[in-house]
């Protein structure tokens, strides 16, 4: 007999950074405990695309190394058995605006509490921050794992 309920979506950011490796964690342990799916969203951007110049390497090129770079993420973070039912979606664009649309008919929307580099850094979590206020589901921020975290 099959459910009639909807399946519950959980959405989750992933960066490459520790904390956000610590949310995926989270997010698929929460997914399990209630039936859910998780929806593991890693956003990317053109960096050449920007500047006076103009670009400097292929938008494609830049595509194929983000889906090689979130590919390796998540090997580190499930040790190459990925969860049954994971959705893995890459989107080029602003991380804060990708997350805060995919939280649209989400039951949560999972962040990690700082993201990576110095910019990411300075700005303390303005991802997260501005998640917490724009979402459309509940937020959950997680931290950073302990120093035996395989991701490190």
């Amino acid at each position: 007999m099959q459910s009639s309920e909807p399946t519950v979506r959980v959405v989750v950011g992933v960066d490459g950074s520790p904390s956000s490796y610590a949310a995926l964690r989270w997010a698929d342990r929460y997914a399990r405990s209630v039936g859910g799916v998780v929806e593991a969203i890693h956003v990317w951007d053109t960096p050449s695309a920007v500047g006076f110049t103009g670009p400097a390497i292929d938008p494609d090129f830049d595509l194929e190394q983000a889906r090689e770079r979130f590919a390796t993420e998540l090997d580190v973070i499930f040790a190459k058995e990925r969860p049954p039912g994971l959705r893995e979606v890459i989107v080029e664009g602003d991380p804060s605006e990708t997350l805060i649309r995919a939280s649209q008919g989400a039951e949560l929307l999972v962040v990690g509490r700082r993201g990576r580099g110095a910019f990411a850094r300075a700005m303390l979590g303005s991802v997260s921050q501005r998640c917490a206020q724009h979402a459309a589901c509940p937020v959950v921020v997680v931290r950073q794992e302990t120093e035996t975290d395989p991701a490190h």
